[in-house]
C-alpha cells in the first residue's frame, strides 16, 4: 500500500527585502511553494494546482471558454503555472527577461522589478489564454501584460496569483481593465 503523504495548506507571509536599490519594494512576499523556508514536496505543487484550478473554475466559470494556453511570468510565476498546467491539462508558455529575435514578441514592464522589460513570445491575434503569477501588489504589471496582449490581438481571459495583497488594489485596477483575478489566498501587505 502506498504512503499517503499528509500536504500542508498553502501559506504566505511578507518579509522585509534587506540590501534591495531605492526602485524596489522593500517588502517580499514568500509563500510556501517557493522552496525558501522548507523543501516543497511534489504533492504541495500538485495540491496547489489543483486548489488554483478549482478557484478559476469556480470564479471565471463562463468567462474561460477554450483557453489556448497559460501564460505564467518568469521567475516567481513559473511554479505556480507548472502547478495549474498540470491540474488543467493545459500547455503553457513563460514570458521572460530575455529580448529574443523571436517571433510574436510582446513587451511589458514589471516596474518594481529592476529589470523592467518582459517579452512573452509567439504569441498571435485570437489566442486566449490565463495570465500566472505567484504574487500580485499593485497589479501593475499585469495590467500592462492585459493591454499589451490586446494590442496584439490576444485575448486574455482572466489573471491567476497565488498570494493577493489586498492593500494595492491590484483588484481594482484589473477589475477596470475588465480582467477577473482569481487569487488562492489574500494578505494584506504595508499600504
Amino acid at each position: 500500500m502506498p504512503e499517503t503523504l499528509a500536504v500542508p495548506p498553502f501559506s504566505a507571509r511578507i518579509v522585509e527585502r534587506l540590501s534591495v536599490g531605492a526602485a524596489s519594494r522593500r517588502e517580499r512576499v514568500i509563500h510556501s511553494l517557493d522552496g525558501l523556508e522548507e523543501p516543497v514536496h511534489p504533492n504541495a505543487l500538485a495540491t496547489t494546482g489543483a486548489s488554483l484550478w478549482r478557484c478559476l473554475q469556480e470564479q471565471v466559470p463562463d468567462g474561460l471558454g477554450s483557453m489556448d494556453f497559460l501564460l505564467g511570468l518568469d521567475a516567481g510565476g513559473i511554479l505556480p503555472t507548472v502547478s495549474l498546467a498540470g491540474a488543467a491539462k493545459l500547455p503553457y508558455k513563460i514570458a521572460w527577461k530575455l529580448h529574443l529575435p523571436l517571433d510574436g514578441a510582446v513587451r511589458f514592464t514589471e516596474p518594481h522589478a529592476m529589470r523592467t522589460d518582459v517579452f512573452a513570445y509567439g504569441i498571435a491575434p485570437g489566442q486566449r489564454m490565463v495570465l500566472v503569477d505567484d504574487e500580485i501588489t499593485t497589479g501593475r504589471t499585469l495590467a500592462d501584460l492585459t493591454l499589451r496582449l490586446r494590442e496584439a490581438g490576444a485575448v486574455p481571459l482572466a489573471a491567476v496569483c497565488l498570494v493577493e495583497d489586498t492593500l494595492r488594489g491590484a483588484r481594482e485596477r484589473l477589475t477596470d481593465l475588465g480582467m477577473p483575478l482569481v487569487s488562492l489566498t489574500t494578505i494584506e501587505g504595508a499600504a
